[in-house]
Formats: C-alpha cells, structure tokens, sequence
C-alpha cells in the first residue's frame, strides 16, 4: 500500500494532543558574512561539536564540492589528507527531532518528527524535501523488526509484501530505543545481550522525495557483509570510505561499479559472532557508503525508506529469516545441478556439436547444452538461424537421447523491423498492448542486438505476462528446450534513453542527485546504456522501476517453462531483485578470463546465497578474454562447486571447452566433475533443506563458525552446507595453498574421495600448508557431518541409478549424522504433494541408523545403499550386525582411523540398523 494525505491525517489526529503540548520550539541566530552570507568555519566550529574524522557523516556526496557548496547546507568544510573521508560533514544534531514522545501502537510504535533548523537560507540534495515525517515500528515478529518513514505525501512502495503477525511479540530478540537528543534515533540492541545491533542517532539524517540519506553506527568491532551487485573484493567490507552503488547496469566486473542486479541486503556480525541482517525495501537508484566508524549511510531517490531487521542471532538463522520473508528457492530440476556447457560464438551447428563431441570424446560429465544468440535468425526471439543452425531441434532431439538437456537464452526486447505480420512476437505484442510507452504515449523505442530498434515490454503488466507465456509455448513446438536464460533484462540498451528522443530534462531523468553508479556519458544520466526513468510502465515510471525489471519477467518466464515442458524447469537470470530466487537462479554475468575474476567468484556466489538465490555460479573459465589451460583447470575445479556449474564464453574469444585443451585439463576436470556428480545426492538435499528451512547451500566458514574470529575475513574457502569446506587453488603456478581448519571441530582431507587410504584425519588445525598440485582440489569433511554418496556417471541419469554411500565423518564425541532427500528430480509437485524420500541418518556409540522419515517415492525402492564409510574412527571393529544379523564385508585402516562396510544391499527406502562390536 501506499501512504497517502488520508494516513497521514489519522496519524496527525492520533497524536494532536502531543503536538500541541510537547512541540519543541528551536531558535536560530543569524550569523552575518561578507562573503555571500556564508557562515564562518570557526564560528561553526564555537557552536557545534566537531566528530572525530571516522564518525563524519558526508554532507557533500554528489560531485565537485568546494566550501561555498557545503556551507549553504549548513555544513562544515575542512579538507583532509585522508583518502576517502569527507570534506564536507554534517554538525552533530543536524537532521530530525521528536515531537512530543512516540505513540505505542497495536505491533510498535509511531513517532512525529520535524527537520532541525531549516530555513530558506540551506540548500539540500532534494529541493522537495520533508519538513516533517512519521516513523513506524513494526515488531513483526519475535526476529523481525520494520522500521517505515513516511510523509503526508504517498511515495513508491516496491510490491513486495512481508506480512506481520499485527500484534507485539511474545518474547522478540530485540529492544527497540528512541533519542531525541542532539537528533532523532533508533537504536536497536539485543534483549540477551544488551549489545548493540544499529544505531540511527547521527546527524545527516534526509528525507525527501527525491533523497533520502540515513546514516547508521553499527557496533564497535562488528564486521559488514553482503550488499550487491557489485565486483567486491573481499567478503568482509574493507570500512575505509567506500561507496556502492546499486543500478541495474549491463556491466562486467569493474571495481566496485554496480553491475547487473538490486540486493540493498547486509549482514553484521559483532563480536560476539551474533548475525543481524538488514533489508532496505527500496527498488530507487540508490547507495551505501560504508565508514570506518563503523557504520554506513544509505542513500536513495526514490521510494519509501522502509527496513528490515533480522535478528538472527546464527548467521544461518539470518538468512532463514530473510528467505522466510521474501521467499524460497524452489527444489531445481535434478539435471540442472550437472555440469553445463554454452559458449556465444559457436556460430554454428558444427562447432556446438564438436565441443559436444570431445566432452563424449574424454568422457568429461555433461547434463545440458545451451544456445545463445547466435542460434537465433537475426538475433531475433523465439527464431532459430535456418542457415548457421539448420538443424538445431532435431540435434536437441538426440542430444535428449544421450540424456543431455537444452538450454537457450531469450532477450526481453522485441524488434520492431519485421514485415507486418511476419514477426508474431511484435504482432502479438501490438495486439496486447505490451510495450513500455513514452510519456507521451509513443512506444519506447531502443536497440539492443537485432538489426532493427525495438520496443521494450512492460513486464510489471499482467497483459504482458500472457502474451510472453503465449510466445514460449509456441517456442517450445520449435525446440524443445529445458529450461531458459533470460538476458539483458536490466534492460540493457545501446543507446542512452529513446532511439530517435534522448530523454527530456526533468526531475526523473536528470534527479537532483545521481547515486555512485558507473555512468559513461558526462551528462550524468540514469538513462545511460538503459530507458529514460521517466518511461510509463503499468505499475509506474521506469524511475522506480527499472532494478525490477528482470524481478517482473521471471516469474512469467518459469510459469511457461512448467507449462511447455511440463517440468519444473529452469529459468537463468541476469538481472536479479529481492525476491528473485522464487524463480530464477542466476550467474555473475561476463566476468573477465583472469585469476582475479576466479578468485572474487567466490565472494558473489556467497553473497547471492545470502540474497536467498542460492543456485548461482559464475562463467567457468571466464567470459571476456582468452583463458589459458592452467586458469581453465583450476577454474574447472573451483566450478565443480559452484551450486551452477557452467562453463561459457564470449564472441571472439578462443574456444574453451574442458576438450579443446586436451589430455591433461580434460583429466583434471573429469575429476573434479566426478566429485560433484558423486556428491549430488548431497547438493541436491542441500536445495532441499533451503526451500523448507531458507538457509545457504553455498556458505562462507564463519557461517559455520561464528565465534570463531579467524573465520570472519575468509573469502578464499566456502563451505557446501555444514559437512564439506572447498578450498580452491586460486594463484598462477601454485601447487599448494594455504588453508584454514577451525579448531571447533575435527577436519577430514577427503581430497580424494574414492579412496580410503588416501582420506586423512587432520592433526594440525588452524592455518596449514596444504599440498595442491595441479589435479588436486583440497576437500575437507567437518566432524560431526554425514553425507549421501552416489556412483557417479557421465549424466545425472546414469548417476542416479548408480549405488549409494553414506559417509560419517565423527566429532569429538564420535558421533555424525545427515539427511537425504530423494525424488525423481522433475515432478512439479513433488514437495508439496510429499512425493519424495526424506531420511535421516546417525552415527553414535558406535551403532548406525537410518530411518526413513518420508517414504512417498516409489522407485527409491530401486536404489541400493551399497557401502558405508565412517572416518575417525581408530577402534577396532571386531564384529558387525547388520538389522541384528551378523556381516563380515567390512575394511579398516586403523592408523587413518578409516574403516569401510561394503557389499551392502540396503534399499534406501527402508530403515535399518548396524551395531558395531569394538575390541
């Protein structure tokens, strides 16, 4: 909903009597200069308290600041030599003031407030802001918290809805404060702890239609995470004056630029190892500035300031709640966790065919094959090139036979160059009225790939989500894909603004003030490489919505997968919002054929679980640029565990494919692709336990190990759930690398993992030298986990009819435990219809059982557990009873603490019991 005149009517009733006997007047002297009525540094300085330079808040952030500049906004102008601090910073108790005190409401509180000394004679960043706003508390749950600002006029609300219970909790982790003095604040601390979680009492405080700038502290020691999408260089934010901004952008990686997607969503982690996460609810350009206070400010301009606090306090736990509100990742299809292989440039059928070739060649793993633009006539949607690509469905056909699935990409514009009633995507289009207009009513018109311009359509209208659906079933009759990979759907454009009318200069187009996006004209545009914000879009201007823009194609696009094939499908996006992850996963767009690119691969695909699109992966090999064997096989082994394993690369570039590099990275791949199709079982309970409970798939150490303070700056290890940590190597020429093993569990190098004389109980912990040559991906298996294994195969078919393993790895206590989750890997409703395997399983003085917890999947009576493996345990195992009969298949490695049963025959759709005789 929006707040409009009337809501803010009822709130003005509802604490009149407040206003009329607490209003707080405040009193102005007026200070006399020579120079234009500038107020004088020092006698600013005689009547304020000065912050120390970490806790300045910047008064200046648009460009070109001088003293002129920042004294008319009644700030202080002092330069410094220090990199990155402001020059211009607000004095303290600039900003807002209570009203009386805070109104008590059915589920928190309502608070006036009125601006702090403004007069004519200070300028802003907004020339409409607010002279007085209303703030609401909403206690929306015992872990949720909303904080909402609000003037009397209405303002964008982006259309996500995160209901609340509508009553104050019984027993919420928080408690919430209110300052008034020198400015208005919200603190927000832990109700255990007393520990801060946020604190807003800073000056520099804005609100206005157009620009809105909140200032936060965070806690002393605390460490920041998240915010995207951006390039970033480390997990853990390097606090020294940054600024990333957030603006849909068809751009690769670029230092901190904003690149293709929208998630203002942090993560803060204290000192004590508690997680808080927070959730700026706003689709707006917009900002954040990270200090070395350490705190931040966020910046928007547009839309409500609406935020969400998730208490946590297990960085897991966060995460829970975040997805809980805004939604899950539904279980993927089976064969979308295989590997996939796509370049843009095959320009043929023979070349798509020949990479295909040589991964049957090296028996290299593969579940799909994709097709990008250039097997489109034209590039046209929903076409096929009858000359370069003659052929394509029947070869999607065989392919099917080989088990190997087809992926292809779509574009969201549409060209507008066809003869009349030749190009049913644009005739159809007309017919629906899809298209996003022009404020005067004209079609927006753009260019992107085809010859022709093109119209953009109006994906936030429900007209334009049936003639989409429409468009790719009858796309399904000419190729029966698998799945789809929308694109460019920022949306990109080759030209800044309308082709053929630029954008006209408002207050949308050319706002009083831009964010720190990457911007390539010096016009300072939004418009640049995209639509002019003003564009008229069924649920607004594009100004608002334009970080949506691929958030409203996905859900169309995954509703007519599932209805074309009949499947669950998969749907690629590029573009991402909050919320996303209902439908879509999502790659790291084109990043760069380097180690640096490898190396800060890892930082987004943590991030994005985090975001709750937990499937997601970046371009195995790199996308622009020309890869090399060496950095190809490491990426190889690094995207063996990316959630999304593709490898693809860009027009013009060499080939690079697993195949093309021969012998050595076609072993090397193989192996690590043999690990991950083994371990899918795994993965794929993995997707399971985040739809039902929300948490990572992928997930940074310190997840894991919270209060383990070694932990909180690792980007360079991520774990797979809470069993295996993945240690890739990263640098040019290493044959081993560095590793961390926290001493709060046992560790298990199960590097190779078809081995048992080759997996070791770790004896040092903490930072080690671990020996990683060229084919070898360090593996470590936590104590206390259990995992599902599964023969492997060169498709996820063959591998799921392959025998099973589970495998303990025990704690100090010799204790271990897992969970599997089993179905056909297709059925739409297998979730919800309970048509799945669900077991669980555990290791403990010395006896296993498995108990099938879900017994809904019939063919899992098929499948056979064939062998069980329990690492660290170095007690002789004298006799074995299995379901109380006695069993003697059975090998031990006592001094590796590694001991094996084999030529089991248990199906895993039934409960069972082993009891261990030790000497």
């Amino acid at each position: 909903m929006q707040y409009g005149f009337n809501f803010q009517m009822r709130i003005k009733a509802t604490i009149i009597g407040l206003i009329l006997g607490g209003l707080v007047l405040y009193a102005s002297s007026e200070i006399c200069s020579s120079n234009n009525n500038e107020i004088p540094l020092s006698l600013l300085e005689a009547r304020v308290e000065v912050p120390e330079i970490e806790e300045r808040i910047d008064c200046h952030p648009d460009p070109h600041v001088n003293r002129e500049r920042c004294e008319g906004r009644g700030c202080i102008y002092e330069e410094l030599e220090e990199e990155g601090a402001p020059w211009c910073y607000y004095p303290s108790g600039s900003g807002y003031r209570l009203v009386g005190e805070p109104v008590e409401t059915q589920d928190g509180y309502l608070a006036h407030l009125v601006r702090v000394d403004r007069d004519s004679t200070v300028e802003s960043p907004d020339s409409d802001s607010h002279d007085e706003i209303w703030v609401q508390v909403f206690m929306q749950n015992n872990e949720r918290l909303r904080i909402l600002f609000s003037a009397a006029e209405p303002d964008f609300e982006v259309p996500i809805v995160i209901p609340s219970e509508g009553r104050k909790p019984a027993n919420p982790l928080y408690d919430v404060a209110f300052t008034s003095d020198p400015s208005f604040g919200i603190r927000v601390y832990r109700r255990d702890s007393g520990e801060l979680v946020l604190d807003t009492s800073l000056p520099g405080f804005e609100h206005g239609k157009y620009y809105k700038s909140l200032p936060i502290r965070f806690p002393e020691g605390s460490n920041l995470y998240g915010w995207g999408e951006n390039e970033q260089y480390t997990l853990a934010h390097d606090m020294n004056w940054h600024t990333y901004g957030l603006y849909g952008r068809d751009q690769p990686p670029d230092k901190e630029t904003n690149m293709y997607g929208t998630h203002p969503r942090l993560t803060l982690l204290d000192k004590n190892g508690d997680a808080s996460g927070i959730l700026f609810l706003n689709s707006a350009a917009q900002e954040l500035s990270v200090t070395p206070m350490p705190g931040a400010i966020y910046r928007t301009i547009g839309g409500l300031l609406d935020i969400y606090i998730f208490l946590g306090p297990g960085p897991e736990q966060v995460v829970q709640q975040y997805t809980k509100a805004i939604g899950r990742t539904p279980v993927p299809p089976y064969w979308a966790l295989g590997f996939h292989l796509c370049r843009y440039g095959y320009n043929n059928i023979s070349n798509m065919q020949a990479a295909r070739n040589r991964m049957v060649e090296y028996g290299i793993p593969q579940d799909a094959q994709w097709g990008d633009i250039d097997i489109m006539e034209r590039q046209l949607d929903f076409t096929i090139d009858p000359v370069n690509f003659n052929g394509l469905s029947s070869y999607v056909d065989e392919l099917k036979e080989e088990n190997v699935r087809f992926v292809t990409i779509l574009d969201p514009c549409i060209s507008i160059g066809e003869p009349n009633c030749t190009y049913r995507p644009f005739d159809l289009g007309e017919q629906y009225g899809v298209w996003v207009h022009n404020p005067d009513g004209s079609p927006f018109i753009g260019r992107v790939w085809p010859n022709d311009p093109v119209y953009f359509p109006d994906y936030s209208n429900p007209r334009t989500h049936d003639w989409w659906k429409v468009l790719i079933r009858e796309f399904y009759d000419l190729i029966k894909f698998d799945g789809l990979w929308i694109d460019m759907n920022e949306p990109a454009n080759f030209v800044a603004g309308d082709l053929n009318k630029g954008c006209v200069d408002n207050k949308l187009n050319f706002p009083d003030y831009t964010p720190h996006i990457r911007i390539d004209k010096e016009e300072n545009s939004l418009s640049d490489k995209t639509m002019c914000p003003d564009a008229v879009q069924h649920k607004g201007s594009h100004y608002y919505l334009h970080n949506m823009f691929g958030w409203f194609q996905s859900k169309p696009t995954l509703d007519a997968v599932k209805e074309a094939t009949g499947k669950r499908g998969l749907v690629l996006s590029r573009s991402t919002y909050v919320g996303s992850g209902n439908w879509v996963a999502h790659w790291l767009g084109d990043n760069f054929s380097n180690w640096a690119n490898l190396k800060n691969s890892i930082i987004g695909m943590l991030q994005f679980n985090q975001f709750g699109i937990p499937f997601v992966g970046a371009d195995i090999c790199g996308f622009i640029g020309d890869t090399n064997a060496e950095l190809c096989a490491r990426w190889q082994q690094l995207g063996a565990f990316y959630p999304f394993s593709r490898n693809h690369n860009a027009l013009g570039t060499i080939e690079q494919d697993p195949g093309v590099f021969g012998e050595e990275v076609a072993r090397i791949t193989v192996e690590a692709l043999t690990i991950r199709y083994a371990l899918l079982p795994y993965l794929y309970t993995l997707f399971y336990q985040h739809y039902l409970e929300g948490g990572t798939v992928a997930r940074p150490v310190w997840h894991e190990f919270p209060r383990d303070e070694n932990t909180w700056t690792i980007d360079e290890q991520f774990m797979w759930g809470k069993a295996l940590m993945i240690s890739p190597v990263l640098e040019e020429g290493a044959v081993s690398r560095n590793i961390y093993l926290s001493p709060e569990t046992r560790w298990y190098a199960v590097s190779d993992l078809f081995d048992i004389d080759k997996i070791d109980e770790e004896e040092q912990l903490g930072w080690i030298e671990f020996p990683a040559p060229s084919d070898v991906i360090p593996i470590h298996m936590r104590g206390g986990a259990a995992v599902t294994v599964q023969q492997p195969g060169l498709t996820t078919v063959e591998s799921r009819k392959g025998e099973m393993g589970l495998i303990f790895a025990l704690d100090e206590n010799f204790e271990s435990a897992g969970h599997l989750f089993y179905d056909d890997g297709e059925e739409l409703n297998s979730v919800d219809e309970a048509l799945y395997l669900q077991s669980e399983y555990t290791f403990a003085e010395y006896e296993i059982n498995y108990d099938v917890l879900n017994n809904g999947w019939a063919p899992a009576g098929d499948l056979r557990i064939t062998s069980i493996t329990v690492l660290g345990l170095r007690s002789q195992v004298a006799a074995i009873l299995v379901n109380g009969e006695e069993f003697d298949h059975s090998y031990q490695n006592l001094e590796k603490g590694n001991f094996i049963i084999y030529l089991l025959n248990l199906p895993i759709n039934s409960s069972f019991n082993i009891k261990l005789g030790i000497v």
